[in-house]
């Protein structure tokens, strides 16, 4: 999600044969093929906007609104193309989140007891500021049951400034980050769960957790055909869907349970590939001496039973975590999160909108609890914990840096536009708390974006120093 010290020096070479060097190194974080990017993401967005503000604009609601049904036998689901971008879609994503978040609790920048409460107490603020401040505005008002929309961060965007910084910040800002966004992302599940969850069907919740069990043992007998954890993962979602919670937290949770250890460790494999590569060598060998076709096919056919078996152990080296998050991270923020924006994001822009916005403890709360709620709850809780002594900052995060992750916290869309669709059941007060959450979107980009530049200048003024 920030660019890998592979991908960097890609990107260096890559400017070296172009007259817009520098502006390829600032512009290449937000369409890395390789990590989640939030270039695609702010592009649909932007064609979202265009489209929902255009002569078309009710076809291209249309085209999201339509049903789209799923049965099987007497059971059946029907949501709208929008509804299935966000319920069967958008899980995968924060699949990708809750893997990432673990490696880095288990053997990343966080793995010691201090810097993993660090990003925990931090969220914790990042979630009470915030809706205090909003409830500030719309205690005891028809509004006041949004609350939730300023409970998560969107983590595509905010990890896309951080990694505009790769080179220059410390990788522990981003593992911090990384993680605030994970437990503020699971929070805003949970909050959905709680407040905006009409009702749960425990039968439902049954399966779900009977899916996940079954992933648990097949871990435990090591089982590595993943066929049987893609099905489970599939009952887990539709256990997670038809119970009412929203089945982004099954991403999630699946995330968590994932290996962050591979099942072969380098040394076992030089051990274990010695013979097959000398069996290799000599099948190859006779089959460019073998007299007929015949007795070269059979020699070919040992080559590439050898190959087969390198293969397969070369395989077990790396670690399922990481190889499902390379498979899927293309897919997501190129396909998922495109389609998210296109189909969540429809903001009519009109004077009587920004006008009313202007006036509207409603935008106010939103836009206050987001730009201020989340800089000024993250620095303050990750400060107390860390002068309690329960708690310390990754080796070389700075509190200037800490203020940066904050800031760039406020970048709400993902899970606030989630939460804004089920707090109001009237469109145009989900319509300005959209407004809301993009103006307040901006403001934290622009503010998070400097305060890191800063820090990233200071840290590299230092350096002459160390």
């Amino acid at each position: 999600m920030a660019l890998s010290p592979r991908l960097s020096g890609q990107v260096a070479a890559r400017a070296h044969h172009s007259p817009a060097a520098k502006l390829l190194r600032k512009v290449e974080p937000f369409f890395a093929i390789g990590q989640v990017s939030g270039g695609p993401l702010l592009i649909a967005s932007l064609v979202a906007l265009v489209a929902i503000n255009s002569p078309w604009s009710a076809d291209f609601a249309r085209l999201w609104d339509r049903p789209l049904r799923v049965s099987y036998g007497s059971w059946a689901i029907e949501r709208s193309v929008a509804e299935w971008v966000n319920d069967a879609l958008m899980p995968l994503f924060f699949l990708i989140i809750g893997t990432e978040v673990k490696r880095e609790f288990v053997k990343g920048a966080l793995s010691s007891w201090q810097t993993a409460v660090f990003p925990v107490a931090g969220a914790i603020g990042g979630l009470v500021v915030p809706v205090a401040l909003y409830l500030a505005f719309n205690y005891a008002t028809p509004t006041q049951h949004g609350w939730g929309v300023v409970a998560a961060m969107d983590t595509a965007f905010s990890l896309a400034i951080v990694a505009m910084f790769t080179t220059r910040l410390p990788p522990a800002v981003r593992a911090v980050l990384l993680a605030f966004a994970a437990i503020d992302d699971v929070f805003g599940l949970l909050v959905i769960a709680v407040a905006y969850t009409s009702a749960l069907h425990a039968h439902f919740l049954l399966l779900a957790a009977a899916g996940y069990g079954a992933m648990v043992v097949l871990l435990r007998l090591r089982w590595v055909a993943p066929i049987l954890y893609v099905a489970c993962g599939l009952v887990v979602w539709v256990g997670v869907l038809g119970s009412g919670v929203h089945p982004t937290i099954a991403g999630v949770a699946i995330g968590l349970l994932l290996p962050t250890s591979s099942r072969l460790s380098e040394k076992r494999f030089v051990e274990r590939v010695q013979q097959p590569v000398d069996e290799l060598k000599a099948a190859q060998r006779a089959a460019d001496q073998a007299r007929d076709e015949g007795e070269a096919e059979q020699h070919r056919g040992e080559a590439q039973q050898s190959l087969g078996y390198l293969h397969e152990m070369a395989a077990a080296t790396d670690e399922a975590a990481e190889r499902l998050v390379r498979i899927l991270t293309p897919w997501v923020s190129y396909i998922v999160l495109p389609l998210f924006a296109l189909s969540n994001v429809r903001i009519h822009f009109s004077r009587e909108l920004i006008g009313g916005a202007l006036h509207s403890p409603l935008a106010l709360g939103i836009v206050v609890g987001l730009a201020l709620g989340k800089p000024i709850g993250f620095l303050g809780a990750t400060w107390l914990a860390t002068r309690i002594g329960q708690a310390r900052p990754p080796e070389g995060v700075t509190w200037r840096m800490v203020l940066g992750i904050g800031a760039v916290a406020g970048i709400g869309f993902t899970i606030s536009l989630f939460i804004a669709e089920l707090a109001f059941a009237d469109a145009g007060l989900t319509e300005m708390a959209a407004l809301a959450v993009l103006a307040a979107s901006l403001v934290s980009g622009l503010f998070g974006y400097g305060v890191l530049w800063r820090a990233a200048a200071t840290a590299a003024a230092a350096e002459p120093d160390a």
